[in-house]
């Protein structure tokens, strides 16, 4: 049987939804999704309320910084999906340097809370994201997996998701710096949608 989920994105009327599925450590560590956006002397200053805060003003801006899955009344997957130039780390990074100078959106993060993993739902958040981004003009998504074919791993630490997912969802590698951590590429047709 398919599970039905809607995914929306985190506007300000959502924020409570936010809350109550990233819970009291911020989803992992007193991150709440800034670990990509900031710089790491930054981060490591404003772990815990500081990233809360920092989050919520970006969301209090107009502009989503990812889109919320639910089941029935509850928010119980995030996926974070913007602009590449919006993610610092990501330019500062030597295994995710930037490709080429493509205007790319990028997704750097996956969080499923522990009783819907393994349920088919990063896949569709994924896709999900891929559509909202070409919403938002892009014609490239970007998305930084881990590769480990065979290999255990915690999924709360998977923040970037698996390669086999997006490979499924039409992504391709198109470079690596790293054994384990592939560039992929879903590139978006003229109508919005993904190929």
């Amino acid at each position: 049987m398919t599970e039905a989920f809607a995914v929306h994105p985190l506007t300000p009327d959502r924020w409570a939804d936010l809350e109550a599925l990233f819970g009291e450590h911020g989803a992992v560590g007193g991150c709440w999704c800034m670990f990509y956006r900031l710089t790491a002397r930054r981060y490591e200053a404003q772990k815990g309320e500081g990233n809360r805060l920092a989050l919520k003003a970006l969301v209090d801006s107009g502009r989503p910084p990812g889109l919320l899955a639910y089941d029935g009344d509850e928010a119980v997957a995030w996926v974070s999906v913007a602009p590449r130039h919006e993610y610092t780390r990501l330019s500062n990074s030597r295994v995710l340097k930037p490709v080429d100078n493509s205007p790319v959106s990028s997704i750097v993060c996956l969080f499923v809370r522990q009783d819907h993993r393994r349920r088919g739902l990063s896949l569709r958040l994924v896709r999900a994201a891929v559509d909202y981004a070409a919403s938002q003009g892009a014609r490239i998504v970007e998305a930084y997996p881990l590769d480990i074919e065979g290999a255990s791993y915690p999924a709360a630490f998977a923040e970037m998701g698996f390669m086999p997912t997006f490979v499924e969802a039409g992504f391709s590698e198109v470079t690596r710096h790293s054994p384990r951590r592939p560039i992929m590429r879903c590139y978006v047709n003229h109508r919005g949608d993904a190929p």
